[in-house]
């Protein structure tokens, strides 16, 4: 059952359909196909490039379809090319970073110049214009008409759709949805998708289920004829120029045969309350004719276009006409605010209930990515897993604290105005913080640290109390990009990290307990290392899905015969986990994050530091590296683990959360003698990357196996069967068809941030995962997916950033310490 005859509904129908579920119904509380809801109103310009990868192929894949459909006759999509210009210095400067991001995930586009922009869209004033990037394969969606050939489409194998079936409920039996009550009956069914737009929360309630997107109203107006277009287009065709956007204005412009489309972003967010919103049977309010305002067209009657607010308009009307003076001889013919779902994160919301098995959701999708979610929620529903990597869209990927409605509400709106902004990768969300803070909070404000925001997370990136060290001296500046969310600071602490012993607050990455007498069988099941080991054994291992793709890499430490601690990378871990549990009940899953915490110590005086402090032995003979032991800290009770992802000799040392502050002072005050110091995230990176371990979700997805990362040590294939096990029978280093592969610039000062691409000889290869400067070794790094063949130590490559073309060299790895001599001391 498919809630919803909206684009996606009507486009997961197709997919399914053709996989061969046959079975399919798809309920609609509205008419068929212009059922009321977004895709009833959307503009429908597609622009495919996006900084994620995700959406990006998603976007590709809808263009994909939709060009090659028909509805008697008439087109689907319309390539006509998308045009986005800059008129700030800046905004230049992101449209090169923009073609980057293009060219890494196989998106053919262009910057142009002013002369170019107008000779594609001669409506242009080239004297506002100082470039523009132009992609060809861009276009126009007709949603509706879209919506409808898919539909068709299923029919015909065998899929109906009821119109005017409002769903009030579901049936469910042993936490597994049974049925779908409507007001025309009741409809058993084992697989439920919602697809039901902006109206989504109101179905997952039904239930039980929260689904964080908040419906925002978005400014969409028409001109009157414009003199210029007359002639220019048929009735049929609509337009013949690229779509158009303005982002430094937050606008963005399409043909309408000879009159122009205006969309705007730039007006306050407006969310609307559901409640407010009438049944797609009972239509809309109009706007009343204004002078500003003339409506001789009629506002079509759709619940999810609300009245024109005009004076959001009166700003983005002024602008347009400066861009597109052509503008200046027409008026606003007609015009709505249309219901769009936004989300905290900017992301959709796709994957299955925790709660209620059976239940699933595919919502806060816009018709750009509408036939790539389609796909990929055919696959995971078919096939068990999606091909493509979702873990940024995936419905369960937020914390309790990012599930509160105020939170979810402040953050989608706060997306809505950024929409169109230059974001930074390292920017947070300024609003609600602090939310998440460790229990060192208050001794890192002392120390005046700088914080950056993850999963509600106020994490340091660097303290101000180290700007006085003499390793800032040594640190070399680099690009104004680069610096930005960063200080110099952050090298110091990298160097004294390396030279003496620092301090890190681990608190923030995910603890999970895995208890009782199933276990280890369990755990062993679920990952691909050995981890039938003694208790005090600590084991890096990854957890694949049924095609061999990485979904995780956890740290498991056995602290007793059934007791396990994983470190692991967030709520979808978790969610994993606790989705394969037995049912016998010989397994338990816990989350101990939130009451507990952790402060790596690493460095060559790390041992130094602790040993005073205690009775056990710390040595390397009485603690060996990848151990774990219950020890006390002077008064403080820890279970110390001898990790390090910095590459130093060190513990991670873990305690309840009461005892975090104690931990943190005792370890300070012992440390003074030895020149300790705090450091923070961006240090942490830039030792890591030195040391060539992997961050899961930035170097690797689910897209990726074990031995194409670099990570084959982690996989035991003599030790039984394990998930992914089956997929990965004959797969080697040497087999694989692309490797991760560590690169060094040429320019030590040319500091790339991440997803820039790749050239080798001179063609796109590519594209840079994690990146930073490593100040040990006096080098800027870059770790990069690239064909097999271009992986090997010695390659000549180039990333291009900002347009720019900065040469490297693919270097074996690690670059530091590569026999871990300073880890095992």
């Amino acid at each position: 059952m498919i809630v919803g005859a909206g684009i996606v509904g009507c486009a997961l129908s197709d997919e399914l359909t053709a996989r061969g579920w046959t079975d399919v119904t798809v309920l609609e509380q509205g008419p068929l196909f212009a059922t009321g809801g977004s895709s009833s109103h959307a503009p429908g310009l597609v622009f495919q490039t996006n900084s994620s990868k995700t959406m990006t192929e998603f976007a590709s894949y809808t263009v994909r379809k939709y060009s090659g459909l028909t509805l008697d006759g008439q087109w689907c999509f319309r390539q006509v090319g998308g045009l986005e210009v800059a008129t700030t210095p800046e905004r230049l400067a992101e449209l090169n970073r923009k073609h980057g991001l293009a060219t890494s995930w196989g998106v053919s586009g262009t910057l142009l110049d002013p002369e170019q922009c107008a000779d594609l869209h001669p409506l242009l004033d080239r004297d506002q214009v100082l470039g523009g990037f132009h992609v060809p394969t861009d276009g126009l969606a007709k949603a509706v008409r879209a919506g409808e050939a898919q539909a068709r489409r299923a029919i015909e194998r065998g899929a109906r759709f009821l119109p005017h079936h409002t769903v009030t409920g579901f049936e469910s039996a042993g936490g597994r949805v049974t049925a779908v009550v409507t007001d025309q009956g009741s409809f058993p069914a084992d697989v439920v998708v919602s697809c039901a737009g902006f109206w989504g929360p109101k179905i997952g309630r039904m239930a039980g289920l929260a689904v964080p997107l908040v419906p925002l109203a978005h400014q969409y107006a028409r001109t009157t004829p414009v003199p210029e277009l007359a002639g220019h287009n048929t009735d049929e065709l609509e337009a013949s120029k690229p779509i158009l956007r303005h982002q430094d204005r937050d606008l963005y412009y399409r043909e309408h045969g000879d009159r122009i489309g205006i969309g705007s972003y730039a007006h306050r967010p407006m969310p609307v309350d559901l409640d407010d919103v009438a049944h797609p049977s009972a239509g809309a309010a109009r706007l009343p004719a204004t002078p500003q305002t003339p409506q001789t067209l009629p506002t079509p009657q759709m619940p999810s276009m609300l009245p024109f607010t005009e004076e959001d308009f009166v700003q983005p009307w002024a602008d347009s006409q400066a861009l597109l003076p052509a503008l200046a001889r027409t008026k606003v013919e007609e015009g709505f605010n249309g219901i769009f779902s936004f989300t905290a994160d900017g992301f959709p919301l796709l994957g299955e209930s925790p709660d209620l098995r059976g239940f699933w959701v595919a919502e806060a999708v816009w018709v750009t990515h509408s036939a790539g979610v389609a796909r990929a929620m055919a696959e995971w529903l078919v096939e068990g897993t999606p091909r493509t990597d979702v873990h940024e869209c995936d419905l369960n990927r937020f914390e309790p604290v990012q599930l509160a409605p105020a939170y979810v509400h402040e953050r989608s709106c706060q997306n809505f105005v950024e929409v169109y902004d230059i974001l930074h990768p390292l920017q947070p969300m300024e609003q609600p913080r602090p939310l998440r803070v460790s229990p060192f909070h208050t001794r890192q404000r002392e120390l005046g640290a700088f914080f950056l925001e993850a999963t509600g997370w106020e994490r340091p990136h660097w303290y101000e109390a180290n700007k006085d060290l003499p390793e800032v001296a040594a640190v070399p500046g680099r690009g104004a990009w680069a610096s930005r969310y960063w200080s110099p600071i952050a090298g110091a602490e990298a160097l004294a990290t390396r030279e003496r012993v620092a301090m890190y607050d681990m608190t923030a990455l995910k603890r999970l307990e895995v208890t009782g007498p199933g276990s280890l069988a369990f755990l062993q099941y679920l990952t691909t290392n050995q981890l039938d080991k003694p208790v005090g054994s600590v084991t890096y291992t990854l957890m694949l899905d049924e095609t061999g793709g990485v979904r995780s890499d956890l740290t498991v430490a056995r602290l007793g015969r059934d007791r396990f601690q994983v470190g692991a990378n967030g709520a979808l871990d978790l969610d994993w986990l606790t989705r394969h549990l037995p049912d016998d009940g010989t397994v338990q899953v816990r989350d101990t994050t939130a009451g507990t915490c952790c402060i790596g110590l690493w460095g060559p005086l790390a041992r130094d530091l602790v040993q005073p402090l205690t009775d056990e032995d710390f040595s390397h003979k009485g603690f060996g590296y990848f151990k774990a032991k219950h020890a006390y800290l002077d008064n403080v009770p820890v279970t110390a683990m001898r990790l390090s992802y910095v590459g130093e000799l060190g513990w991670e040392l873990y305690t309840t959360a009461d005892c975090g502050p104690k931990l943190w002072d005792t370890l300070w005050e012992a440390g003074q003698p030895l020149g300790v110091v705090v450091a923070g995230r961006s240090a942490f990176n830039s030792l890591r990357l030195e040391k060539g371990y992997r961050s899961w979700g930035t170097d690797l997805t689910a897209e990726h196996n074990p031995f194409e990362a670099g990570l084959g040590f982690a996989v035991r294939m003599e030790k039984g069967d394990f998930l992914g096990r089956q997929a990965l029978l004959g797969v080697t280093e040497a087999t694989v068809p692309r490797r991760l592969a560590c690169l060094l610039l040429d320019d030590p000062q040319a500091v790339v941030m991440g997803k820039e691409p790749v050239y080798v000889d001179g063609a796109p290869a590519g594209y840079v995962t994690s990146a930073a400067y490593g100040y040990s070794i006096g080098a800027s790094i870059a770790y990069a997916w690239l064909p097999r063949a271009a992986a090997d130590p010695g390659t000549r490559v180039t990333v291009e950033y900002f347009g720019e073309q900065l040469p490297a060299t693919v270097t074996e790895e690690p670059l530091f310490d590569p026999k871990m001599t300073r880890i095992r001391r």
